[in-house]
């Protein structure tokens, strides 16, 4: 097959991971979400995650404003890199919380529906669990695969050699490491203040069951799970993803190096082996959910 041909198709696996999330994530949405007591809690706890968000997100924004004009002055005049580093910081970065959102946005509406459908039994609960999941970890290797395929096919067509477009590219892997920096950290945080904080309201003061209706706090504990265990964990999965691949493109430069003599072909081959590794199993794993049963 055409080099070209398989460059183009490794960004399109991953608009094929977020088509097929964007499907799953109708259709959890479409599930009965219980009774008016279940819509309303499910409700404040939703609203909750996405004011942490969206205060976390606007104070990460600085951050990475900053740190992208720094990279770009640090690489301004080095041979081997450019100042499109900052490009390839913001765009991980965004795709890291990108991922993180998406995946607590479907989770917050999965959790009630998944309660509401384990009332009569077991399939359908873990059918919509499931499904629900399903969505984020689609949304981590669609934005992970897309975006390292499209911005390799862009800095290759400036005509760059595949050390300096490697070197540029790996600003996207420290741009979704900073983002998963603070939201595991930031969420986690939160989500064990809020945990021990419900605990000792509740069951120590009040003598209420954990997780009761009753309890005030028990919304802040489930807000926490969600921005700390989903919404954390996501962009944390996102940049564990996509910094193997990028790793391992790393080791493919040095195989070119050593082998200065092979054909071009080769030469691209090692570099591109991990992306299209990755291609394959966004395929193979969204066949695979087809087999989930009880």
């Amino acid at each position: 097959m055409d080099t070209q041909l398989i460059t183009y198709l490794i960004p399109f696996s991953g608009i094929v991971a977020l088509a097929y999330a964007f499907v799953k994530a109708n259709w959890v949405n479409k599930q009965d979400d219980g009774t008016e007591l279940m819509q309303e809690i499910a409700s404040n706890i939703a609203d909750g995650a996405r004011a942490f968000l969206r205060r976390e997100y606007r104070v990460l924004m600085i951050f990475v404003v900053v740190v992208a004009v720094l990279l770009g002055m640090a690489n301004l005049s080095q041979a081997n890199s450019s100042w499109l580093i900052s490009v390839s910081f913001v765009v991980g970065a965004f795709c890291s919380g990108l991922a993180g959102f998406i995946g607590m946005s479907v989770a917050t509406k999965a959790n009630v529906r998944t309660t509401h459908a384990a009332r009569t039994g077991l399939a359908p609960a873990l059918n919509v669990a499931f499904s629900g999941g399903l969505v984020m970890g689609l949304a981590v290797v669609g934005l992970g695969v897309l975006g390292l395929g499209s911005l390799f096919i862009a800095y290759s067509g400036i005509g760059w050699t595949t050390i300096k477009v490697i070197n540029v590219i790996s600003g996207f892997s420290l741009g979704a490491s900073s983002i998963a920096l603070f939201a595991r950290v930031g969420g986690g945080i939160y989500t064990k203040a809020a945990d021990v904080g419900a605990d000792l309201a509740g069951k120590v003061y009040e003598g209420i069951p954990e997780d009761d209706p009753r309890n005030p706090a028990t919304i802040a504990d489930n807000v926490g799970d969600n921005v700390g265990d989903v919404a954390g964990m996501g962009a944390d999965l996102f940049e564990s993803y996509v910094g193997s691949i990028i790793g391992t493109m790393v080791l493919g430069s040095a195989f070119i190096g050593v082998f200065a003599e092979m054909d071009g072909i080769m030469e691209i081959g090692a570099v591109l082996l991990p992306l299209i590794l990755a291609a394959v199993g966004i395929i193979v794993s969204i066949v695979g959910s087809f087999f989930v049963r009880v």
